[in-house]
């Protein structure tokens, strides 16, 4: 994706989460589960991105080098949850809209940038999509561009700060081939002459499979689908 392509994206993004996280309250109610987020309730996952939002849109707003002068908000009330989340979710966009991508701000991340900010938030947000999205059981496709760039951040930056010394011994190549945008990508490359398997689907199934949101069942595998799926399991990212 080009850097221009995120704010959008996000706004999208963020709208389509409002309208999922709406319906499922009706549908479901707040203390319905979210499979993607063992151990939580859809209140928990609305909190969640609500607060995570409000963060990084302090950083760009601020353009902090530090994090350690955000004060986190307290935890609102359930039927307050759905105004909070959006209201965080326009002071997100406006504050991206304000900063060029390229000025220096705190990240967790060896990227230091506002680029950094929006793209992991459209990814972030991307995924949450899908878990309120699995909530009503109706997670609808993600765009071929934010799948294939979520797939290349989680590789690029969430694969190496999981193992930050590389593939551990036994590790095989997997290979991700993304139907709709016509590119094959690999995790572990180079570990051994021939992949466990490769995994076939739309770049937003693989993003998904690749968070553990959906099950491999979802691909198709040509190959070893118990060693790809074990090979995806290394990289634990709690």
């Amino acid at each position: 994706m080009d850097i221009d392509d995120y704010l959008p994206a996000l706004r999208r993004t963020n709208a389509r989460f409002a309208d999922a996280a709406s319906e499922a309250v009706l549908a479901r109610g707040w203390a319905a589960p979210v499979t993607g987020c063992p151990g939580w309730s859809l209140a928990d996952l609305v909190w969640h991105l609500a607060e995570v939002q409000h963060f990084w849109a302090w950083v760009v707003r601020t353009r902090a080098q530090d994090p350690s002068a955000y004060g986190a908000p307290s935890r609102h009330p359930d039927d307050e949850l759905l105004g909070y989340a959006t209201a965080r979710s326009a002071e997100l966009e406006t504050a991206l809209a304000g900063a060029d991508p390229d000025e220096r701000v705190w990240t967790w991340a060896p990227r230091k940038d506002v680029g950094f900010v929006l793209r992991r938030q459209l990814q972030e947000a991307t995924v949450h999509t899908a878990d309120v999205e699995q909530v009503l059981g109706d997670v609808r496709p993600i765009p071929a561009d934010v799948g294939l760039d979520g797939v290349d951040e989680w590789l690029d930056l969430m694969v190496p700060g999981a193992l930050p010394e590389g593939p551990p011994e036994g590790a095989h190549p997997v290979v991700l081939h993304a139907v709709d945008a016509d590119a094959e990508r690999t995790l572990f490359p180079g570990s051994r002459p021939f992949p466990a398997a490769t995994l076939t689907g739309t770049a937003g199934d693989l993003l998904l499979a690749v968070w553990r949101r959906v099950p491999l069942d979802v691909l198709t595998v040509d190959g070893d689908a118990a060693r790809a799926a074990a090979m995806i399991g290394l990289v634990n990212l709690e």
